[in-house]
């Protein structure tokens, strides 16, 4: 491989123009397990549409190719063997293909499979999780396969297992999904409230409709999906805004909590359609920040950290970003 820098930019849908200088692909499970790392430090990729490499990395940057996926069912389910390094939408295109029903909310959304689980997925009322019974992966120190059950991988919103106890110890190869064939379908949410009696593949179509009208595709612009988590608050943080902000949106997770959305927040500060130092936030849609014109690590750091700095101090939220930012070896946190 030696010491030349490959370009990253294709690698990570901000298509930042940064460099690495160690990248192994994967095609199969014994190369995972026979290969050793040279370097301090790894990241796994699938296809880098979560990750942006705000500079130069380097650490060895392993490329998920594993490919296949198995149906099979019984009576009451369908179930669904998919190999991690496959893209997320295929998947989705494929079960809508087959009258799966199920995962149709989650169409469009960007990745391969095995990113699905870390992040628990989810759109429009639907989470990955609820249908994930089994994740197989390769312990990274003992270099053994495991699996773990869905309940075990502790899904959240935004969150699961591999973010906290497993966080960079595993390499996903391979996601089961346990679907019931009653599924109900869900259109309560935002737009799909105005589809009646809808098929799957009239939900699938109407979440491609509404996801490419409000979101940039990174083939044209360099992208990273939602860059900030919807913030949940308590209903005392809530109705203190509220009280100033009657039109305020907000979603009721549980009894003493609300979620807000993030983009909401960002769009009554006035930064939707700025651009600073050729990062872009996306004048349709507040959550995504964009690589307008050639911007850099640096510049898109900075502009992000105004947003999260005026946000705290107008609303008392303090935003995360939903994005892996990675330096020179490590992850950034803002």
């Amino acid at each position: 491989m030696g010491n030349s820098l490959h370009s990253l930019s294709q690698l990570h849908t901000f298509g930042l123009a940064v460099a690495a200088p160690h990248i192994v692909e994967f095609n199969d499970i014994s190369q995972i397990l026979q290969h050793q790392c040279t370097q301090s430090a790894c990241i796994i990729l699938g296809e880098g549409s979560n990750t942006v490499f705000t500079e130069d990395f380097f650490g060895e940057v392993w490329v998920n190719k594993l490919s296949g996926i198995t149906f099979s069912e019984d009576n009451a389910h369908h179930y669904i063997a998919v190999a991690s390094g496959e893209n997320w939408h295929n998947l989705v295109a494929n079960c809508v293909e087959r009258g799966i029903a199920g995962l149709e909310n989650l169409a469009l959304i960007p990745g391969t499979v095995g990113a699905a689980p870390i992040q628990n997925i989810g759109a429009y009322g639907v989470e990955v999780g609820q249908f994930i019974t089994c994740v197989e992966f390769i312990d990274l120190e003992t270099k053994t396969t495991q699996q773990i059950s869905g309940v075990e991988c502790t899904f959240g919103y935004r969150d699961s297992i591999f973010k906290h106890a497993l966080k960079d110890k595993v390499f996903i190869t391979k996601v089961t999904f346990t679907i019931p064939k009653n599924v109900a379908k869900v259109t309560s949410y935002g737009e799909l409230a105005s589809l009646s009696q809808p098929s799957i593949r009239d939900i699938y179509e109407k979440v491609i409709q509404i996801r490419q009208q409000k979101l940039p595709d990174p083939k044209q612009i360099g992208n990273a999906g939602s860059f900030f988590k919807n913030p949940v608050i308590s209903i005392s943080e809530f109705k203190a805004i509220q009280d100033r902000y009657p039109k305020m949106p907000f979603y009721q997770v549980s009894e003493e909590r609300v979620k807000v959305p993030a983009g909401w927040l960002i769009d009554t500060l006035g930064f939707k359609g700025q651009i600073v130092d050729g990062i872009q936030c996306h004048p349709q849609q507040a959550l995504v920040l964009t690589n307008k014109a050639q911007g850099t690590g640096t510049a898109l750091i900075a502009f992000a950290r105004q947003i999260i700095a005026d946000v705290a101090m107008e609303f008392g939220i303090t935003l995360e970003h939903e994005v892996q930012l990675l330096g020179r070896l490590e992850r950034i946190t803002l």
